[in-house]
């Protein structure tokens, strides 16, 4: 009885990887898909350790799929900053937009962090945000700008990061959020997709560093670091191959078929509720 119950715990722990890995690139919200299951399978992830370590996953894949777009990015920059090399200047703009679009998120997050989980991680919360998010989706969902990375404004960039807190809130899409508010600013859907994702990377490992000590003094993990290990290489995956996805569905332009979902999850949950 005991091993099966040592397996089934294995089982939630990779259905909790393979979910949050292939919610976290598409617009449906990870943080309340997460919540969700976790409600429903009856498994409580204390402290941060598990958080961080699926997120972490899902950072990976990004890097990976992104790879040669990031290595173009530092080395452009670093081109510019240390030698002046105008062909730099391009990448060191988008760099500089990307700072500064951090930088309302990481506020946000300091001053308004806790209370939103412990406040706001409630199924009605999440069941409304996702109806928030669908409609914001449903939207956009026709729209297609001009703007290329480099017409990308300062003020544009401040306006997607002050978007990307509103992902704090459970059941609020952060790559939705961002790419809502980017293609309202009239960028293409390409630009708005990379620029979302490469968002993502500085909010998610300096979420991780940051909680490093947290992880290192956190019981939980010292006791599940094989479960967690294997939510972590199941988000992995899953992140790896939902961005590829998302990424053919935005050059489709089928963004209302998350609409759609996000709707019929945010009444199903509030149905329930009932």
């Amino acid at each position: 009885m005991e091993w099966s119950q040592e397996l089934w715990l294995l089982i939630k722990y990779l259905l909790l990887g393979l979910f949050q890995g292939f919610t976290e690139p598409i617009p449906v919200s990870s943080s309340g898909h997460l919540v969700l299951l976790q409600h429903f399978l009856g498994v409580e992830t204390e402290g941060l350790s598990f958080e961080v370590m699926v997120n972490f996953a899902s950072l990976f894949a990004v890097i990976a799929i992104y790879r040669f777009d990031l290595l173009k990015l530092v080395k452009g920059s670093a081109r510019y900053v240390l030698y002046q090399d105008a062909q730099g200047k391009g990448d060191f703009r988008i760099s500089f937009n990307l700072l500064l679009a951090t930088v309302p998120a990481v506020l946000a997050a300091l001053l308004f962090k806790d209370w939103i989980e412990t406040e706001l991680k409630q199924l009605h919360v999440i069941a409304f945000a996702l109806l928030i998010t669908g409609m914001a989706l449903w939207l956009i969902r026709h729209l297609n700008g001009r703007k290329q990375d480099g017409d990308i404004t300062l003020k544009d960039a401040l306006l997607v990061g002050l978007a990307q807190t509103a992902a704090l809130i459970p059941g609020i899409s952060r790559s939705g959020a961002t790419i809502v508010a980017a293609m309202g600013l009239g960028w293409r859907q390409e630009t708005a997709l990379r620029f979302s994702f490469f968002l993502y990377i500085p909010i998610s490992l300096g979420s991780g560093v940051l909680a490093i000590s947290d992880i290192v003094q956190d019981p939980h993990f010292t006791a599940l670091w094989i479960p967690y290990t294997i939510a972590f290489i199941g988000s992995f995956i899953a992140s790896y191959v939902s961005l590829l996805w998302f990424m053919n569905i935005m050059r489709h332009g089928k963004l209302i078929y998350f609409a759609l979902y996000c709707w019929l999850a945010g009444l199903i949950v509030l149905s329930l509720l009932s």
